[in-house]
């Protein structure tokens, strides 16, 4: 490989290639920070909503002195549950989201 052009051409590809996996990776990582944050700020609001909700729960039950209060707890339970499988179905799809997102990135940087 005495040609300067070929061994131009090859250090051009190898920093093309490695140029792109180090975008690809600090890319994946931005995404993945952004949707643990997203995630994070999610389950904040969701357990100050929760807070708050407990809250105006006890106040009305002191304020009628208990009389509903069983029924109350167990919808609370319940609503728990659903909220535990909409966190679980949402970042599925947020995952789904990246990986399609990142796929045809992939695709694109290839051609």
């Amino acid at each position: 490989m005495n040609n300067p052009l070929t061994h131009a051409f090859f250090i051009g590809r190898a920093f093309a290639e490695a140029l792109g996996e180090q975008v690809e990776h600090t890319v994946t990582n931005t995404l993945s920070e952004l949707g643990k944050f997203d995630a994070e700020q999610r389950e904040r609001l969701r357990q100050f909503t929760e807070d708050v909700m407990e809250r105006a729960r006890r106040a009305e039950e002191m304020a009628t002195q208990g009389s509903t209060g069983s029924a109350t707890t167990s919808y609370s339970a319940s609503r728990k549950a659903d909220d535990v499988q909409e966190m679980v179905d949402n970042l599925r799809a947020e995952t789904a989201q990246l990986r399609a997102e990142l796929q045809q990135y992939r695709n694109q940087s290839s051609q």
